[in-house]
Order: structure tokens, then C-alpha cells, then sequence
């Protein structure tokens, strides 16, 4: 059973509630039928239902709970929820109100944090700031989380490295610049979350482009110290480097380029330097060898929103619905 199907079943033997607020979106309404007829998870539609209706012509949405922000019984409830969690930041019960009836993406999110939902899913329409921007306001980060950020699952076909050739490529959807400790809280919770979603054991790589010593640069240093602070705080995980991408996933290469790590030619999940290098690692991957890429999905959040890039497919969305539902399930 492939990645995405074995989280699929996952879903199925805990259902929960996902909201999805861009509903003026076809894609998205195709993956709710497919999810709906699937049974992977219950689904939350934000918005008018005739526009909905009108929007999904020729889908099946039966079973989908359809929430309109304006005529909602429980839009009181959630302005009184919203002005208790902004009122440091000066919200009102006005301000509220109207943020709510206007932005579904908030109005999903306050679904969440209300327990009306498990998880939210967004990103086919808007920015990743303009997902995560309420997220982190209302919902916060989860107990013990340094730092909040994003990775991809890569499923590479026909591939001998990783895990069979599956992988998460992290962080690749959030986090500009990390620093050395943001780097190492990367770490820590990517492996976390591959032991969650993938089930095997995380081996950790932090990826550069100098593998032990190999070349020298400010930008070298950063993984270097990345590695010794995610060492010494995630013991449990297999984790090293720094190296550089072969080193890191080939075993011949491991063994030539570092053969005193445990690690080198056997990593499955990849940390990179910084955001431009994971984002392009993670295109070339998905374009060039065909991967199926499910992300950004995001790690480190009270309850689990996740992004979509705004180019992907219904398929797309539907695997990151079930994600979403196995993350949901985990954090109970």
C-alpha cells in the first residue's frame, strides 16, 4: 500500500471533522466529493450554500455540513471567543463580527479553536501568510514547540533511497532563514512528524553543501551547530550532518563521504539550510522524478491547519485532507 493510501485508511478508523473555507474553488469542492464518498473524514464547507451548490454543479456533496459565516446561530459565540483570545491586540465584538462574515479563513480557524472542527485546510486560493496569519493568532503554537514549521512528504516512485522511497523534505514552506536553533527545532519536529505520518523510524539528515568538514563557509558553520543543539536536545532521533545530499541518502556515497556516521546514505528525512534550498529541492524532486509532493504541511500549530500550494490538484488536496485528519486523530 502506497504512502497516501495507508494514511487514507488511517483516517477512515478516526474520523474527523475538516473545514474548508475556500469554497468558491472548484478543485477544493472535488476533493470534499471525493473525500465524502471516500469516507476518510467528515467535512465543514465555509460560505452561501447556493453559491457552494452552484459552484460544485455535477459533484456530490452529500453528507457535507455547510456553514454560512453570516446567518450561522454560532457566529455570537465565536465573536465573543474572538474578542476574549484579540482584546490585547484591541479587538472589538464589531471587528469581530465583520472579520468573521468577510475572511473564511478565519472564520474556519475559529471554527477549530471553538472544537466545532479538528483541522482546517486552505492554500488553493491564498498566500501561506494569508493561511497561517490567523492560525497562529487564534489557535497559538502547541505545548513545548519552539517554532512552527512546514515540510512536504516526498514519494518518489521507483526509488531505493529513504523510506522506500518516501521522504520528508523540511522546512520547505515557511521559514525563511533559520537560525542554527530554529534549524535544530526543524529537526525535531520533522522527525517527529515522519514517525507520525510515515510510521517508521526518522533518520535525520541536515543537508549542506559540504558534507564533515568538506568546505568551509558561514553557511556550513550554521549546520554545524544546528546538528550539535538537535543532537543534544532530540536524542531519541537518529540525526546527523552536516552533509550534503548524496552523502546523505546514498549508501556508497555515505560510506566514502562520511564513514563514521551511523546516518550517511540512510536519511529519509532531509533538513534543509534554509527555505530557498527546500524549496527548490523539493520542485526539482516532484517535477523531475515525478513525486507525489503532499505539502506545505505544517507542524508545530495547537491544532492542525495546513496549506496548500495554489497550484495543486483536487488529488493534491485530498491527500492533505487526510493528513490532516491523522494529525487531528494523533493530537486527541
Amino acid at each position: 500500500m502506497g504512502f497516501i493510501d495507508a494514511i487514507k485508511e488511517r483516517a477512515k478508523q478516526n474520523k474527523k471533522k475538516i473545514v474548508l473555507p475556500e469554497t468558491s474553488d472548484r478543485r477544493t469542492l472535488e476533493a470534499a466529493s471525493k473525500i465524502l464518498g471516500e469516507g476518510i473524514a467528515d467535512i465543514v464547507l465555509v460560505g452561501n450554500a447556493d453559491s457552494i451548490k452552484k459552484e460544485a454543479e455535477g459533484l456530490d456533496l452529500t453528507g457535507a455540513q455547510i456553514v454560512d459565516p453570516a446567518t450561522t446561530e454560532k457566529l455570537g459565540s465565536y465573536v465573543d471567543l474572538l474578542v476574549e483570545l484579540r482584546k490585547s491586540k484591541g479587538m472589538t465584538p464589531e471587528a469581530a463580527k465583520d472579520v468573521l462574515t468577510k475572511d473564511y479563513l478565519t472564520f474556519g480557524v475559529t471554527m477549530v479553536k471553538a472544537g466545532d472542527a479538528d483541522g482546517m485546510v486552505a492554500g488553493a486560493l491564498h498566500a501561506t501568510a494569508d493561511v497561517l496569519r490567523p492560525s497562529l493568532q487564534i489557535l497559538k503554537t502547541a505545548p513545548g514547540t519552539k517554532l512552527v514549521s512546514a515540510f512536504f512528504v516526498m514519494v518518489v516512485p521507483n526509488c531505493e533511497y529513504g523510506s522506500n522511497g518516501t521522504f520528508i523534505f523540511s522546512d520547505a514552506g515557511l521559514n525563511q532563514n533559520p537560525n542554527a536553533e530554529e534549524l535544530a527545532a526543524i529537526a525535531g519536529s520533522s522527525a517527529k512528524s515522519f514517525k507520525l505520518l510515515v510510521g517508521e523510524e526518522p533518520i535525520v539528515a541536515m543537508l549542506s553543501h559540504s558534507t564533515k568538514g568538506s568546505a568551509k563557509h558561514a553557511d556550513v558553520d550554521k549546520v554545524v551547530e544546528a546538528t550539535k543543539i538537535a543532537k543534544e536536545a532530540y536524542p531519541e532521533y537518529k540525526l546527523d550532518g552536516e552533509f550534503q545530499l548524496d552523502a546523505a541518502i546514498v549508501p556508497s556515497v555515505g560510506s566514502s563521504k562520511a564513514p563514521g556516521s551511523e546516518i550517511a546514505g540512510k536519511a529519509n528525512v532531509l533538513i534543509f539550510p534554509d527555505l530557498d534550498a527546500g524549496n527548490i529541492g523539493y520542485k526539482l524532486t516532484q517535477r523531475l522524478a515525478k513525486a507525489e509532493a503532499y505539502g506545505p504541511i505544517t507542524q508545530g500549530i495547537a491544532k492542525p491547519v495546513n496549506d496548500l500550494s495554489r497550484g495543486c490538484s483536487a488529488e493534491d488536496i485530498v491527500g492533505v485532507i487526510a493528513i490532516t485528519a491523522v494529525q487531528a486523530a494523533a493530537g486527541e
